[in-house]
């Protein structure tokens, strides 16, 4: 099995930063792409950012200057620096990563997320 914890999350004024991560845990043999989604209330689950195994990365226009995604591979946690947070940041923030693990002794590829932190900018 695979786990993937969050933290970082919490209440921040406009304006300010916030530093969230998710760090992998279980039988990972690689893990692909790691991701940032959120979901605000009444609205769907979206793309804040992804990044490759190889470092490539990928924004949401909303989030673009703003925010920066980073990886440790060596201990397979991913990062989301968001700065200059706007009102309109407030979501619950997930982690999702795309991970090759071994189950039941077979090694296979799946999606595995996170439980979600809240993250709550006040104007």
């Amino acid at each position: 099995q695979v786990q993937l914890v969050e933290s970082g999350g919490g209440l921040v004024q406009a304006g300010g930063s916030l530093r969230l991560s998710c760090a992998a845990s279980g039988s990972i043999v690689h893990i692909n792409a790691m991701g940032w989604y959120r979901q605000a209330p009444g609205n769907q689950r979206e793309l804040v950012a992804v990044i490759t195994s190889g470092g490539s990365t990928n924004y949401a226009d909303s989030v673009k200057g703003r925010f920066t995604i980073s990886r440790d591979n060596a201990k397979n946690t991913v990062y989301l620096q968001m700065n200059s947070l706007k009102a309109e940041d407030t979501a619950v923030y997930y982690c999702k990563a795309v991970v090759v693990a071994i189950v039941e002794g077979v090694p296979g590829a799946r999606d595995y997320w996170g439980q979600g932190t809240q993250v709550t900018v006040s104007s």
